[in-house]
């Protein structure tokens, strides 16, 4: 599979993360009109954001996206956006949601980097550039 590089203005890039996250207390609430209108909000976000869903699932007690980002953006800000705007979207639009929970997610979330080469290998070939 080739890789797709991406660029802005003055970076070319290739940044995809797997992220990952879970309600409060982790609790098994996004089914059904929740789950969908979660992958809604989710691609919304992403794209408005100007960053590229790989793929995404919701699972009843977390979330998992893989996601391109521009590095000058940052995965850290895509995720704040995310979350917060699905928080208050979904706890507007479900209010058992409300009563349930004091805050839809967790404060924390899962993230990697994927793809390219093993860090040993990107580790060698730095401290083997200094001879050449």
């Amino acid at each position: 599979m080739p890789v797709d590089l991406r660029s802005n203005n003055n970076v070319v890039f290739q940044c995809a993360y797997h992220v990952v996250w879970c309600p409060k207390y982790r609790r098994s609430v996004l089914s059904g009109r929740i789950e969908e209108r979660l992958k809604e909000i989710i691609r919304e976000v992403i794209e408005d954001k100007g960053a590229w869903l790989i793929t995404l699932e919701v699972m009843p007690d977390h979330v998992h996206i893989l996601v391109e980002v521009d590095p000058q953006y940052g995965i850290h800000r895509l995720v704040k956006a995310i979350k917060g705007r699905s928080s208050r979207l979904l706890r507007e639009e479900f209010p058992p949601l409300k009563s349930r929970l004091p805050t839809l997610w967790t404060n924390s979330y899962f993230v990697a980097t994927t793809g390219g080469a093993p860090l040993a290998m990107v580790k060698r070939y730095v401290e083997q550039q200094e001879g050449r």
